[in-house]
């Protein structure tokens, strides 16, 4: 049977959506099928509702499993007909055709903020019990003390009690950062036992971005950047001479000025190109007043963008006001603070036994991904990167900060960094900037590489010259346990970040080489590709090596290992060189792991299918339900599992590098934002062990 969670709101802007999200990542990663419906949209095409939408591309959802049902118009008149019942009864029927394709639905409810509450409060209960749905309810803590947040709590319990809803657990969101502890030692479960989180304001969700002002004034962009997805940290209307404005001027602040006021306006672009003055989100140039066309010129040059609206001033400043940052906009800084702030203040485990929901017999992709973050960030480890310059790691580092998947050190010119983050709306804040030329910590590095490359008389100036290196100077942060992991590649060669682990990291005992694999994430499984990046030609005990340490990544990752030493020839068919050379490495793996499933020689499909496993290596552990593929040569593997990832469709994670004492982790140089959020994830998990 579907289980249903009724999202309610028990107040206006209470960002229930932010309560919806977090629902939905944490359910993704549990059962099979979710779905989300929300019963009355906002918008005028319920099936484009910006909510159904963001968590439809979010979680990869069909669109049968994601809908909307009236709009508010609808639902509205129906209301005033007095026809309630056929509300219900197209909720329902949507429901209940969403049932048939979903193990858990969520259904988010309206959010007070028609004339009559007390009609929608009514309207969200009736719903949520003949749906047959938990109620998860959210109170609007803002600008509330402790004890007026409990007090609401308890108004909301005796409300969803007296209408004899279904209570899962209370949602106290929007209360004061300094106030979370003291709102969790007020509020109590109540008779019911049901728990009660407190979610604090988060200013990364609340803060609009630049596009959602623009939208809402509908300004048009005249100058500048078009790059849209910068947060409003705050509002400057020019109000002065331009030598006072700028002492008010800060990064992220949006510039609301007319547009006659040139002084102002070449003050502050003259602010966003000096390090030492902070650069704006944007401007608005009020009263439809057009600056002279050289002034326009120069404003073109912008890094934020320039908007022009017909308001006057103030007028303009009073409707940015009322402006607040929504995550339904789809982007990923505000997404990530939200399951962020989820993770951290809500107890999942319990939610999830109240639930009872069946379990996943499925791995998808997405599912494993999100489970990559939960597992990174379930023993916080600290990663380093090196490369600050470039933009892509900078954009992944704000990811992970506001996901609250790991600590986070940043190398390099800690100016240029800042002038980079800045100029395109990045927020480094709580993550740690080190410039290796300034850092005290490099003759302390340059001391400790000198003594362990002695061996190859290495000087200390020349081991100081080399700490200059973001790789090098990244790696002994590792190698001394400055940090848990690098994570290095982005904008230099896979030699470059490898080569100083293979000086001083050294690998682990007993391990002759270090190698690779993939995570190759199929439609309903994870397997594992080894070794696809590293070694060219690897002999029978680096085969065997390779094969012992890809069969422990894959545990580490949750996949069950059983390996298939891959080769032309399935069992005793086939001999010659290189058959044997696999033969032979079988062999070794058995005697250093004889607990561990393997098989060797074996083609891939007899790997893969039952079938034809039954037929070639009947009775086999391994044949037909390989998990680890262990590839006889560089060529094979790299060429099989791009061909994999293009004609399957899978998910390639990886190169995942094993063998080294400590973990160190290469990435493409043609890596996606999303690529670096991974490895990073994965490198934190393996820092862990």
């Amino acid at each position: 049977m579907t289980r249903g969670i009724y999202v309610s709101a028990m107040a206006p802007g209470s960002g229930k959506s932010l309560i919806s999200l977090g629902l939905a990542d944490m359910l993704h990663r549990h059962a099979d099928r979710i779905g989300f419906f929300r019963p009355i949209v906002d918008s005028d095409d319920a099936a484009h509702d910006p909510m159904v939408l963001l968590i439809q591309r979010t979680f990869n959802l069909p669109e049968e499993a994601a809908r909307g049902g009236l709009t508010r118009a609808e639902a509205r008149a129906l209301l005033v007909a007095g026809n309630r019942e056929e509300i219900d009864a197209r909720c329902v029927a949507i429901y209940s055709e969403m049932a048939r394709v979903c193990d858990v639905i969520i259904v988010e409810g309206t959010d007070l903020s028609g004339h009559d509450a007390a009609v929608e409060f009514d309207l969200n209960a009736r719903l949520a019990n003949n749906l047959g749905a938990m109620v998860l309810a959210v109170v609007n803590a803002k600008e509330m003390s402790a004890a007026e947040a409990a007090d609401a709590v308890d108004v909301a319990r005796r409300e969803l009690d007296e209408a004899n809803v279904s209570l899962l657990a209370m949602m106290v969101n929007r209360s004061a950062d300094d106030a979370v502890s003291e709102i969790s030692a007020q509020v109590r479960p109540g008779r019911s036992g049901r728990p009660v989180y407190v979610i604090p304001e988060l200013a990364e969700i609340s803060q609009p971005t630049i596009s959602e002002v623009a939208a809402s004034l509908k300004a048009r962009h005249i100058a500048g950047s078009a790059t849209m997805e910068r947060d409003v940290s705050s509002v400057r209307v020019a109000a002065m001479n331009v030598g006072h404005f700028l002492e008010l001027l800060t990064d992220g602040a949006l510039v609301i000025v007319p547009g006659d006021r040139a002084d102002v306006l070449v003050g502050t672009l003259a602010s966003s190109f000096s390090p030492e003055f902070p650069v704006p989100s944007g401007m608005i140039l009020t009263g439809g007043l057009a600056p002279d066309a050289n002034i326009l010129a120069l404003l073109a040059q912008a890094p934020f963008p320039v908007f022009a609206v017909d308001d006057d001033t103030y007028t303009a400043a009073r409707r940015v006001s009322e402006v607040r940052g929504e995550i339904a906009t789809g982007l990923r800084r505000k997404s990530a603070a939200a399951l962020g702030v989820w993770a951290r203040q809500v107890d999942a485990s319990e939610l999830l036994e109240r639930l009872e929901l069946p379990r996943p017999v499925t791995m998808t992709p997405l599912r494993f991904l999100h489970e990559l973050i939960e597992r990174a960030r379930s023993q916080r480890q600290h990663i380093v990167l090196p490369e600050g310059l470039d933009l892509r790691i900078l954009k992944a580092a704000e990811i992970l900060r506001r996901r609250d998947v790991c600590d986070l050190t940043i190398l390099g010119p800690d100016a240029k960094v800042r002038e980079l983050a800045s100029g395109h709306g990045i927020d480094l804040t709580g993550i740690s900037l080190v410039d290796p030329s300034t850092s005290e910590l490099r003759e302390e590095f340059a001391a400790e590489y000198a003594r362990l490359r002695s061996h190859k008389n290495v000087s200390l100036d020349e081991a100081r010259e080399r700490m200059l290196e973001g790789a090098y100077f990244g790696t002994m942060m590792v190698q001394l346990g400055k940090v848990d992991g690098m994570v290095s590649g982005a904008a230099h060669t896979t030699a470059n970040t490898i080569r100083p682990a293979l000086e001083f990291v050294k690998t682990k005992d007993g391990v002759k080489i270090v190698s690779s694999v993939f995570l190759m994430l199929l439609r309903d499984r994870v397997l594992v590709y080894g070794d696809c990046a590293v070694n060219p030609e690897p002999n029978e005990e680096q085969l065997a090596d390779i094969a012992v340490a890809s069969s422990e990544t894959a545990a580490q990752f949750g996949v069950t290992p059983r390996v298939a030493m891959l080769s032309y020839s399935t069992g005793e068919s086939g001999h010659g060189g290189a058959v044997d050379e696999v033969r032979r490495a079988t062999e070794l793996v058995r005697r250093l792991r004889p607990n561990l499933p393997v098989e060797g020689p074996i083609q891939y499909d007899a790997a893969v299918d039952a079938s034809i496993a039954e037929s070639k290596l009947p009775g086999s552990s391994v044949a037909g339900q390989a998990t680890v593929f262990i590839f006889p040569d560089l060529n094979t593997g790299n060429n099989t599992y791009k061909a994999v990832q293009q004609s399957a469709g899978a998910v390639a994670v990886g190169p995942v590098l094993q063998g080294l004492r400590k973990p160190v982790n290469d990435l493409s140089r043609g890596c996606t934002v999303e690529d670096i959020v991974n490895t990073v994830a994965i490198t934190a998990v393996q820092a862990q062990s």
